[in-house]
């Protein structure tokens, strides 16, 4: 009986910590990877590959993974001072959309690819902005961001990442240049006041033009309009009543004289 009881510790002694070091082990040997993500696996050192998603086995202590993740990223571009194409000084920031489409390329060919990406989008900014004029920077921000989307994308597409999106978010100009701004802006608007109004004087005098040479071609149309303008006198309430006599009544007189 001793000596059963003694093997029997003799085996604990070495089964026990065995069964520790598989327990320990075991989150190194098995790995579950989510739909959006992906393992690029190392083996001492070599690449071997990107494998996911679902169940994956490593070999501990030789095999070591890098887990991506292949989601849309977003990325906010910290505000940039940019002087545009005709001088003027612009405070600019952005926002990137984009996201993985090669895990391998991302984990071999950069360091970083966040810090990379976003480095990049701002210098890209930068020297996109100082091409453009402030006119184009306020009325044709869609095509601007097209353009810093092709370019940010072309730059990042060795390492595997796919820009779907670039967003100017806010431009923030001197307080000088606001008020000058603000002055065209009104100055634009009274000249185009002016010009409705010049428009609209020289439709009125060109009818009025045509209806002297109606009048002129049938005199019975201004005694219409005579006795439209009474009739209009009548109905308001009026004490007095100004009557026109034509000049051809005092011909008579007027020749005798």
């Amino acid at each position: 009986m001793d000596g059963l009881f003694r093997g029997f510790f003799n085996a604990s002694a070495w089964i026990i910590p065995l069964l520790i070091l598989l327990v320990a082990t075991i989150p190194q040997i098995v790995r579950v990877l989510r739909e959006y993500e992906r393992g690029v696996i190392f083996r001492l050192g070599k690449l071997l590959g990107a494998k996911g998603p679902g169940l994956i086995l490593l070999i501990p202590f030789v095999d070591r993974m890098v887990k991506m993740d292949l989601r849309v990223v977003t990325i906010d571009v910290a505000r940039q001072e940019v002087m545009t194409r005709d001088n003027v000084p612009a405070t600019v920031d952005a926002v990137v959309y984009f996201r993985v489409i090669d895990p391998v390329a991302s984990v071999v060919k950069v360091e970083n690819y966040l810090k990379a990406t976003s480095l990049i989008a701002q210098t890209t900014l930068r020297s996109v902005l100082g091409q453009a004029e402030l006119d184009d920077l306020l009325s044709h921000r869609d095509k601007i961001n097209q353009t810093l989307q092709e370019i940010i994308d072309r730059q990042t597409d060795p390492w595997g990442i796919k820009v779907s999106a670039v967003e100017i978010k806010d431009v923030s100009l001197p307080e000088g240049m606001k008020r000058a701004m603000a002055k065209q802006a009104e100055a634009e608007r009274e000249r185009r006041a002016k010009i409705v109004n010049a428009e609209g004087e020289f439709q009125a005098a060109e009818k009025m033009v045509q209806a002297a040479a109606m009048i002129s071609k049938e005199p019975i149309a201004l005694q219409l309009r005579f006795l439209q303008t009474m009739r209009e006198i009548a109905n308001e309430h009026s004490t007095t009543t100004f009557l026109p006599l034509p000049l051809e009544l005092f011909s008579h007189f007027l020749k005798k004289g």
